[in-house]
């Protein structure tokens, strides 16, 4: 008797997609990738090559490929406009679902996904958070939860790509929400992560400029921003973002508590190998985010993949991904508006406190 694979399904093929498509092909032993779906001819002949000899079949209508015969799976990976409406026709197909974040830009489309999930408590639903699958990640939270830094009180969090002088940044973000919506998510699940999913927010503010990419300014977007979450209990979060770094990718993570700091990615480097000339001592850096965390993805498509095999539950809660939508939407309206936003101990916005 042969061992028993999840049969998945691919949607989308851009830059994250064939990504996710080669993980499920070749290196998730437990799954295989039986089909995959995308609308653009170039990305079409990628598949061509790298899928269809493997025995993926290729579909330019996703309709058609969540009703091929035995499937049981879908991970999608397609522009973000369409993430909630193909994950929710793929639970109407009784199909599990692995959606790349965020679900949608919008809050009340990320509940409506996430009340469809609930009413089908048999299907496993995950969107796709890289970082809590990443080893430097866990290790830090296991040493915050043995308490090696007392209680964490500061979470201050970075996600930075290496400058793209291409017109990609401004295609992109014309169809993904905005800096904190689309990048600073990472950075906002992973305070849910090590604050504790239970977090009330207490007041939210931003600022931000597009230096380099000033065509951004146009779609009320920035290529630099900064923001500031104050949570109920006495945490704050500080959250950076860029797209303008000269030199690579660079997300670094600081928990600071009070018994001491755990730092993630502080020193940046693609290897081991330092260069020592007159010029100075150089590291280099990984030029995009999935050379910083490729393994992470290798590992979340496995532990996806065992917990519907042995039915076990998903790593990480699905409501997250409204909470992470919703705060990095706070976060925009105040980057956008100027203003500081303030909440009640339930949540609720109240108006600015008077003296």
């Amino acid at each position: 008797m042969g061992v028993q694979k999840l049969k998945i399904a691919a949607a989308g093929l851009g830059r994250m997609g064939k990504r996710h498509a080669i993980n499920f092909l070749h290196r998730t032993p437990r799954a295989e990738l039986v089909a995959a779906f995308t609308p653009d001819e170039a990305e079409t002949q990628w598949a061509k090559t790298n899928l269809e000899p493997y025995g993926v079949r290729l579909y330019d209508d996703y309709d058609a490929m969540i009703s091929q015969e035995g499937l049981q799976a879908v991970v999608i990976a397609t522009v973000t406009k369409v993430h909630a409406e193909e994950a929710l026709k793929a639970m109407e197909k009784g199909l599990h679902v692995l959606c790349e974040k965020p679900i949608s830009t919008d809050v009340s489309i990320c509940r409506k996904v996430v009340d469809a999930a609930k009413a089908k408590p048999h299907l496993k639903v995950m969107c796709g958070f890289s970082r809590r699958f990443d080893s430097s990640y866990r290790d830090a939270y296991e040493k915050m939860d043995a308490g090696v830094i007392g209680t964490p009180t500061i979470f201050r969090s970075q996600t930075c790509d290496k400058h793209d002088p291409s017109p990609f940044f401004l295609e992109y973000s014309a169809q993904n929400g905005g800096c904190f919506v689309d990048m600073t998510v990472h950075d906002i699940d992973l305070a849910l992560w090590f604050f504790g999913d239970n977090l009330i927010v207490k007041s939210v503010a931003a600022a931000g400029v597009a230096a380099v990419q000033t065509g951004l300014r146009d779609l009320g977007d920035c290529d630099n921003a900064v923001g500031i979450v104050e949570f109920w209990g006495g945490k704050i979060a500080y959250f950076y973002n860029s797209r303008m770094m000269a030199h690579g990718q660079e997300d670094t993570t600081e928990i600071i508590g009070t018994g001491g700091k755990l730092v993630v990615n502080g020193n940046p480097q693609a290897n081991l190998v330092n260069t020592y000339t007159s010029a100075g001592i150089i590291r280099e850096t990984p030029p995009h985010y999935y050379g910083r965390f490729e393994y992470a993805f290798v590992t979340e498509s496995n532990e996806f993949t065992a917990a519907v095999l042995d039915n076990t539950k998903v790593p990480l809660k699905l409501s997250n991904a409204i909470r992470v939508v919703e705060i990095g939407s706070y976060l925009q309206e105040a980057l956008s508006t100027g203003k500081k936003l303030y909440f009640n101990e339930a949540g609720q916005r109240v108006e600015q406190p008077r003296l």
